[in-house]
């Protein structure tokens, strides 16, 4: 909003406007399924995790305010050539700050949901710091594309691993493109995006059901087990100023998700 990814920084969000913003999602018929923070726990000192909590609790306080059920965080990145020690070292800091975010949120009926980002696109790397976890208010966003597109997984891969913690699935559709030249405004994007999320990656996004995604598997994964969440597209102009604007993607993206659901009820 105005370029600005944080809420917590907008006036807009502030607590003497919220009882417009509220007034305004009723009269537009609009709930607000959760809120997307950019917090991370993957930092190397105390000092900064304990910001970050200071920062998600923020977040949480908002999510009470617009009745979301949700903030969404990130684990980012993980060493890549250290230590075994020091990877289990990263994985226990990263539970712990969802651990007292969690807790925080719970007394506000609140959930923290970590997002398949990053290097935690990796359902066995997000596996393998969900073991260390403890609070029942952590849970995992599925972005179904990621795993997916990033990390080679079959849905079924991912959601074996994943299933019982997903709380909120992201959609999106892609391609694989031949490598093209970069312009000045996609190179600015992508290096704002890894300047606020490392483990940020570049995909060819195209209008969902238009791409190679297989939404039918992963929305039979997802009835099948039950999933009673929000399926929600995710776009990301900010990131990606080549692809469509939001108001060419939205408007057709409910029906398409209703036809890829019949289809998966009429197989079952």
């Amino acid at each position: 909003m105005h370029r600005e990814t944080d809420l917590l920084q907008l006036s807009e969000f502030r607590p003497g406007n919220l009882n417009t913003r509220r007034r305004e999602l009723a009269d537009a018929g609009l709930k607000v399924c959760g809120l997307a923070s950019s917090v991370r726990f993957d930092y190397p000192t105390r000092k900064e995790r304990d910001e970050q909590v200071d920062i998600g609790r923020a977040y949480v306080d908002l999510a009470r305010e617009l009745g979301a059920g949700f903030v969404r965080v990130f684990g980012d990145v993980v060493p890549k050539n250290g230590a075994p020690a020091e990877r289990q070292s990263v994985m226990r800091h990263i539970a712990d700050g969802l651990d007292r975010l969690a807790e925080y949120a719970a007394t506000l009926e609140r959930s923290i949901l970590i997002e398949t980002h990053g290097d935690f696109t990796s359902s066995v790397i997000m596996r393998e710091m969900l073991e260390f976890v403890q609070h029942p208010a952590v849970g995992v966003l599925w972005d179904t594309h990621h795993p997916w597109r990033f990390f080679g997984e079959d849905p079924a891969e991912t959601f074996e691993r994943l299933g019982p913690w997903i709380r909120h699935t992201h959609w999106k559709d892609s391609v694989i493109r031949a490598e093209r030249p970069v312009d000045d405004a996609v190179r600015e994007a992508a290096e704002a995006a890894h300047k606020l999320m490392s483990g940020h990656q570049h995909a060819d996004y195209v209008l969902f059901g238009e791409g190679e995604f297989p939404a039918s598997e992963c929305m039979q994964l997802l009835t099948r087990a039950g999933y009673d969440g929000w399926y929600s597209l995710e776009w990301e102009k900010m990131w990606h100023p080549e692809i469509e604007g939001p108001e060419v993607v939205l408007p057709p993206f409910p029906e398409m998700l209703k036809t890829v659901w019949q289809a998966v009820q009429s197989e079952t």
